[in-house]
C-alpha cells in the first residue's frame, strides 16, 4: 500500500550534502558548487514560518536551505517534490479535522505564478491567498500570479 503524504512527511530522514555536483546536473550551479538535498519535514518546517500575508517563492526556500546547510544550492527537483508532500500532508490533516496546518498556499513559483499542482489546484491556491489579503491577478490566458509578489516575500531563516 502506498504511503500517505503524512507518513512521507514524518518518515525520519536527514538532509544530504552533495559536495561535487554530478556532471548531469553541473549546470545547476557554478563550478565547484555543493548542493543540499533537503527533506519533506525540513521543507514543511520552513513553510510553517511564512507569516500570514507574506509569501515565499520556491527559490526563496531554496536560498534559505542552502544557507542553513552551507552549500551553494539546494536541489530544485527535490524541493518541488518535498513541497508537494508538505502541501498534500496539510490537506490530509485538514480532512482529519486539523484547524491549523502548514500554509502551503503561501509558496508560489519563482515567477510569481500560483502552482496548479497544489491541493485543489489554482482555484484553491487563489482562494487561500485572497483570504489573507493577497491580490491574485490573471497573467496571459490562464496563469494566475500574485500582484507585486516581490514586495510580499517574507524574510525567512
Amino acid at each position: 500500500m502506498a504511503m500517505s503524504a503524512i507518513e512521507k512527511l514524518r518518515k525520519p530522514q536527514k538532509a544530504q550534502i552533495v559536495h561535487t555536483l554530478p556532471e548531469r546536473v553541473a549546470h545547476w550551479g557554478p563550478p565547484g558548487a555543493s548542493m543540499v538535498i533537503s527533506t519533506p519535514a525540513e521543507i514543511d518546517e520552513l513553510v510553517a514560518t511564512i507569516p500570514k500575508g507574506g509569501i515565499a517563492t520556491v527559490n526563496t526556500l531554496r536560498d534559505v536551505l542552502a544557507k542553513r546547510h552551507r552549500t551553494t544550492i539546494t536541489c530544485p527537483v527535490t524541493t518541488g517534490i518535498f513541497l508537494g508532500i508538505a502541501a498534500k500532508a496539510a490537506a490530509e490533516m485538514e480532512m482529519m479535522g486539523a484547524k491549523r496546518v502548514t500554509p502551503w498556499w503561501r509558496v508560489i513559483k519563482s515567477d510569481g505564478k500560483l502552482n496548479e499542482k497544489m491541493p485543489g489546484g489554482l482555484a484553491e491556491h487563489r482562494k487561500r491567498l485572497e483570504a489573507e489579503g493577497i491580490k491574485v491577478v490573471r497573467s496571459g490566458k490562464s496563469a494566475l500570479v500574485v500582484e507585486a509578489f516581490e514586495k510580499r516575500i517574507a524574510k525567512l531563516k
